[in-house]
């Protein structure tokens, strides 16, 4: 049962951005995220024909569902003027980037409402997803990544999920579901009843047919804590039982599941996905 799942981690796409594919065939995954460009500044180059062709060939022939994340600096509940232009800019970009890259889903962090109110700062977040979707003329998602509720952030609750969803009003919109995250803004994932419990909130708020992409990642900190800080599968306060609890639901063993945990020696990647598919079953 376990051969059929969508699971990978986020791969380098140094060298050239076609050699992700190569790298998450390498260690056995069947979906795989990445940065499309460098994460931590907001200028960079546009894709080249040759490289773009690589790769959605090489992902076709080792039949690998990729998802793109954002870039660090953009923030999409920014208060700022200047702040709101680049992220718009670096958003539609990406938007752009997936459809050339054949990529489906584009997770989004939401950001901080830097003390201007989150009501205001969900409105931001709308206001700059409905542009950028506007300027791509594709049908790439971008999917709202729930957050750890730390302080000023915007989207740590499922009711400011489906806020901003409203507001954006678009089915090119849905959602990417952080386990951590969700952990530490107060949804417990620790039991099969409270997994339930936590499904059926998301599901009667946000939609679970919304839910297109999930990350795996346990955690560090405490439940209802606001800590993202994410652990290896099975060490942290979620733990073993949650996850073999989550990943047996199968509105969740459908979906891409894609590993974000350290990088360190206590277990290698491909010790996290191992410990994934050997939760699933």
């Amino acid at each position: 049962m376990s051969s059929i799942l969508k699971v990978g981690l986020h791969i380098s796409i140094s060298g050239s951005i076609d050699r992700a594919v190569d790298r998450a065939a390498e260690i056995g995954c069947t979906a795989f995220q990445i940065f499309t460009r460098n994460p931590r500044g907001w200028n960079y180059s546009p894709l080249t024909t040759q490289e773009a062709e690589s790769y959605v060939t090489k992902s076709k022939k080792f039949d690998l569902l990729s998802v793109t994340h954002m870039p660090y600096l953009p923030n999409l509940a920014s208060p700022l003027a200047d702040t709101q232009k680049k992220s718009l800019d670096s958003l539609a970009g990406e938007l752009g980037r997936c459809g050339i890259l054949e990529i489906p889903y584009l997770v989004t962090h939401l950001g901080s409402h830097l003390g201007s109110g989150v009501e205001r700062g969900m409105r931001n977040v709308a206001n700059i997803c409905v542009q950028a979707l506007d300027r791509a003329d594709n049908n790439v998602m971008i999917l709202l990544e729930n957050t750890a509720g730390s302080k000023n952030s915007v989207g740590s609750s499922f009711d400011q999920i489906r806020a901003i969803m409203d507001m954006i009003d678009s089915k090119r919109v849905g959602v990417c579901f952080d386990t951590c995250h969700a952990f530490a803004a107060g949804y417990d994932l620790r039991t099969e009843e409270t997994v339930t419990g936590t499904l059926e909130k998301f599901d009667s708020l946000v939609g679970i047919d919304n839910l297109k992409v999930v990350h795996v990642n346990d955690s560090k900190g405490e439940l209802g804590g606001h800590k993202d800080r994410h652990e290896h599968l099975g060490m942290g306060q979620i733990g073993e039982a949650g996850f073999h609890a989550l990943l047996n639901k199968k509105e969740i063993r459908s979906l891409p599941l894609i590993l974000e945990t350290p990088v360190d020696d206590r277990r290698p990647d491909v010790g996290n996905l191992n410990k994934l598919r050997a939760l699933a079953n």
